[in-house]
């Protein structure tokens, strides 16, 4: 990575670093929590990883077998890592375990929609090439 690339990837953590950090003081100090601020220090964080693995915040440009590989395995762990993740959100976020008790919908929704995604991304994709 050049030195322009290694400034701009610097410049991206501190940005994620003062958008979670103000989220961070906003929450201590006048114990509110902003869900802009939360989206744009995970969208932050996402450009830095991004720069950190392929030079660019999109992750695109020209890849080899090995780049093709590792985003396909890493697409199938992340996929599976989010609906882990979800599902210990909703019941945490609600705090019970038992499906009668649940009342963020929305959640409910979204934890539900992890497991169909897939199945139906390689349905609609395997007609493609049948």
């Amino acid at each position: 990575m050049n030195n322009t690339k290694k400034i701009i990837a610097f410049i991206v953590f501190i940005v994620f670093l003062s958008i979670s950090g103000f989220s961070l003081y906003k929450w201590i100090r006048f114990e509110t929590i902003d869900a802009a601020s939360i989206f744009f220090s995970f969208l932050a964080l996402s450009y830095f990883f991004n720069w950190l693995n392929w030079g660019q915040h999109e992750g695109g440009g020209e890849k080899d077998e090995l780049d093709r590989h590792i985003e396909t395995q890493s697409a199938k762990i992340g996929y599976y890592v989010l609906m882990i993740l979800s599902g210990l959100i909703l019941f945490i976020s609600e705090g019970t375990g038992n499906f009668n008790e649940i009342d963020n919908y929305p959640l409910v929704i979204v934890v539900g929609l992890t497991f169909i995604t897939v199945p139906i991304t390689e349905f609609v994709y395997s007609k493609k090439y049948k």
